[in-house]
């Protein structure tokens, strides 16, 4: 059984929680979609170098690496302590700007109650990322039954 809930009174929604027993789905062409609103997120940046941990308790946001030069076919790992993830959950990070020819990319190596790492690896053969690099996230909550 599919709900629409259209002219909709969003103060009848504040602070409430929804739970679907079926697919939730959004057939807006150009809107907003699925995701979080504004103030969900945060911003962060990173100091002294790219192994340098951050901390953002936010279910989204981005963080702003250190631009310290990262070789040709290095790796850098650094731990965002964020205490809305749980160890179950699915962090999910895209390089938004600022590498270095598209020279690195980071992935998301570890999750944990609590926080998560990223590794930022240099794919390119001989050119160095010496760019700060800003790293969207988003945690997904999951649960493992």
């Amino acid at each position: 059984m599919a709900l629409s809930v259209r002219n909709y009174d969003p103060a009848v929604f504040v602070g409430a929680d929804l739970i679907a027993g079926g697919v939730i789905s959004s057939n807006a062409p150009t809107g907003n979609g699925i995701g979080y609103a504004t103030g969900a997120g945060g911003a962060v940046t990173q100091l002294t170098n790219r192994s340098t941990g951050v901390t953002l308790s936010k279910l989204c946001g981005a963080i702003t690496t250190d631009a310290t030069s990262l070789a040709a076919g290095a790796e850098a790992s650094f731990v965002v302590t964020n205490t809305t993830v749980a160890v179950g959950d699915v962090v999910v990070v895209a390089a938004r700007s600022g590498q270095t020819a598209d020279t690195s990319i980071p992935v998301v190596t570890a999750v944990a109650a609590g926080s998560f790492t990223i590794t930022l690896t240099n794919i390119h053969a001989s050119t160095a990322d010496t760019g700060a690099m800003i790293i969207n996230f988003v945690v997904i909550k999951a649960v493992g039954a």
